[in-house]
């Protein structure tokens, strides 16, 4: 029996795929994706925001490959990242094949726009040679027509009913390296169509609110539909469409599953509102230690509270605490324990140089046991 029953999440038993070196699906990690947004064939810009992107945490970008010139760029910029690449492929089957050719690990497609059999079968054939794995897109903008009229408008029905339809193009090609997506602008129909399809097939699921919007609202209506679904054990890998630069997607993304303790990347900041009792300016702090924690990737917990109504009690269930004092005297607790005082104008330095060495040590604890089972 788990201690904290009301935290657990069941995770949906779905079948595991390969996108190049990440696992997606089964008992792999949510993996958190995003797409580059340069022209694919300015190939400098491209590696560049991928490099940004790899920084950030991202496990696998997309990068959209429209006419012939963009997938021979692919092949430089595969040379040049680490991350797994998916070729986001519409409607021309050949820009799936030389996507392939070209080394990407995954390749974004609808079946049925490809063309006939015999297309979709060659498409097939050189994802198998070249190890590729696949990504079917439904997407709610672009639901085929028989289904719109049959159907009389996008719904969670049509949307899983196409999925499955295009899935089956795929199984007749005795192929199943593939994941899933139902993605919708509109939370409610994107959430039915997941729970839906969860149910219908063991693929993995691919998360997203398309078109979600800017920073602030698209990071609203992601978090409450991924949320959703994630809550309930849907979901295996995700992105977080904002019209905002892309690595602001994958800050998004792991602060989703971070606040569901679904992935545990980065610093993860308990902080207060503040109020007429803080004993520092709470907002200030927390935006400067963002700025200059973001290079962390080790799980630590930090909380940042003003005053000692809350302080001490959710410094108590953190690595790092600092509880907001009078006269500028704060206390600072240590793996849940009061241990020593910092002064307002020390604090942020501290806090820092702590979480960093937190970080180094956890770091050569891991080093030193993956060491020991080599």
């Amino acid at each position: 029996m788990s201690v904290r029953p009301y935290r657990d999440i069941e995770r949906r038993q779905s079948r595991k795929i390969r996108v190049g070196n990440v696992e997606v699906g089964g008992d792999a990690p949510i993996s958190v994706q995003s797409m580059t947004n340069t022209l694919t064939t300015d190939v400098n810009a491209t590696v560049a925001q991928i490099h940004r992107l790899e920084e950030a945490g991202a496990d696998i970008v997309r990068v959209s490959c429209p006419d012939q010139e963009s997938t021979a760029a692919l092949k430089d910029i595969i040379k040049q990242v680490h991350v797994p690449i998916v070729a986001d492929i519409h409607f021309h089957y050949k820009r799936a094949i030389e996507a392939a050719e070209a080394g990407a690990a995954c390749l974004r497609i609808n079946p049925g726009n490809i063309g006939s059999t015999d297309r979709v079968r060659e498409v097939v054939k050189a994802a198998k040679d070249h190890g590729c794995s696949m990504r079917i897109g439904v997407n709610a903008g672009s639901l085929e027509k028989e289904l719109l009229e049959r159907y009389g408008e996008p719904c969670p029905e049509a949307m899983v009913e196409s999925a499955l339809n295009h899935a089956k193009i795929l199984e007749d090609q005795d192929f199943r390296e593939f994941k899933i997506s139902v993605k919708a602008s509109d939370v409610f129909l994107a959430v039915a169509a997941y729970y839906g399809l969860a149910e219908a097939c063991d693929y993995p699921l691919h998360l997203g609110i398309t078109e979600a919007g800017g920073l602030r609202g698209g990071t609203v209506k992601s978090s409450i539909g991924m949320g959703n679904l994630l809550w309930a054990g849907i979901g295996d890998t995700l992105r977080v469409s904002l019209s905002a630069d892309p690595v602001e997607e994958i800050h998004v993304g792991f602060d989703i599953l971070k606040s569901l303790g679904l992935r545990t990347r980065g610093v993860q900041i308990i902080s207060c509102p503040s109020c007429a009792r803080q004993g520092f300016n709470v907002v200030d702090t927390v935006a400067e230690l963002e700025k200059r924690l973001a290079h962390i990737s080790t799980p630590i917990s930090l909380s940042i509270i003003g005053c000692i109504v809350n302080g001490p009690g959710e410094a108590r269930e953190t690595d790092i605490g600092l509880t907001g004092g009078g006269g500028g005297n704060h206390k600072m607790y240590i793996s849940g324990r009061p241990d020593h005082n910092i002064s307002t104008e020390k604090m942020v330095d501290h806090i820092v140089e702590l979480v960093e060495e937190r970080a180094a040590k956890i770091e050569a604890e891991e080093a030193a046991k993956q060491t020991a089972a080599e």
